[in-house]
């Protein structure tokens, strides 16, 4: 298999090594990409480029820092939920998603009658006050795309995972 294309009909061994090492996060170490070659018999190179690779095709999303915003002191955090005019919503999205207190905003469908909202951005901020003012910056840049919205705020902390691969494959 070439290091430059990769599929999930293409995973070798190798790449499932290399999967399981990092699906719970990068190991923190001064030289993380150095340690995972360790775990997993490669070489550095290797790891970077064959993560990268994985990125470039979609194999795996991103490679990111994830930040535990409420051991950060961030405890007002909300999902705003928005109903834009569909229009303009990759150009909406595109700049709620620039705004430094959003940790991630994106499309989703409608589901009416119930569920008039298509633009979701998370808002973070130490208390629900201060993601008001936050989420009345976001109404402001919308403008007149706007036409309702609402913040759902959390009530307890949930721990996220992405899908994760067994070490081995069932036989």
């Amino acid at each position: 298999m070439s290091d430059s294309s990769c599929n999930f009909d293409t995973l070798d061994a190798r790449d499932r090594a290399l999967i399981v090492a990092t699906q719970a996060g990068l190991p923190l170490t001064p030289r993380p990409y150095h340690t995972v070659a360790e775990q997993i018999g490669a070489s550095p190179a290797w790891v970077m480029a064959r993560l990268a690779s994985m990125v470039d095709t979609g194999v795996i999303r991103r490679i990111a820092a994830v930040p535990n915003h409420y051991r950060l002191g961030f405890r007002g955090n909300g999902m705003s939920v928005w109903d834009v005019d569909d229009r303009r919503i990759t150009q909406l999205g595109r700049a709620v998603g620039a705004l430094p207190f959003v940790s991630h905003c994106y499309h989703r469908p409608r589901h009416l009658p119930l569920w008039r909202y298509n633009l979701f951005a998370m808002v973070h901020g130490h208390d629900r006050a201060a993601v008001a003012d936050e989420v009345a910056q976001i109404a402001v840049l919308l403008g007149d795309a706007l036409r309702h919205h609402t913040v759902l705020f959390s009530r307890q902390v949930l721990k996220k995972s992405g899908l994760r691969l067994r070490e081995s494959m069932p036989n």
